[in-house]
């Protein structure tokens, strides 16, 4: 098992995991985070931090899109290992639906 990131994280980016993580696996995109699955510990701390639950375990259901993602962006992004304030505007986004459709950015 592994912990990724979801759609929640778009235009919210709050960074709150970034800091308790003990062995660093977030990644950085333009307007999201992501976790390597290859170096999180499954030790899930990165979890409860998150304000807008955009962190989950890979276990759940429907989520394979997600793996996806944060296996290949993890390998992209530069990794992060501080927190770093969140977008000015992040409030407008935190309940939105469909954010990857339309605010995704691959930062390549």
């Amino acid at each position: 098992m592994t912990y990724i990131v979801n759609e929640k994280c778009i235009k919210c980016k709050l960074m709150d995991c970034v800091e308790v993580c003990p062995v660093d696996c977030f990644y950085e995109g333009k307007n999201m985070l992501v976790i390597k699955p290859d170096e999180c510990i499954d030790c899930g701390v990165c979890e409860p931090e998150c304000p807008v639950d955009a962190i989950e375990p890979d276990t759940n259901v429907g989520i394979e899109k997600w793996l996806e993602i944060n296996t290949k962006y993890s390998e992209i992004w530069p990794n992060i290992s501080e927190k770093k304030d969140p977008p000015k505007d992040n409030e407008n986004y935190k309940n939105e639906k469909n954010k990857f459709e339309k605010y995704f950015k691959e930062n390549l």
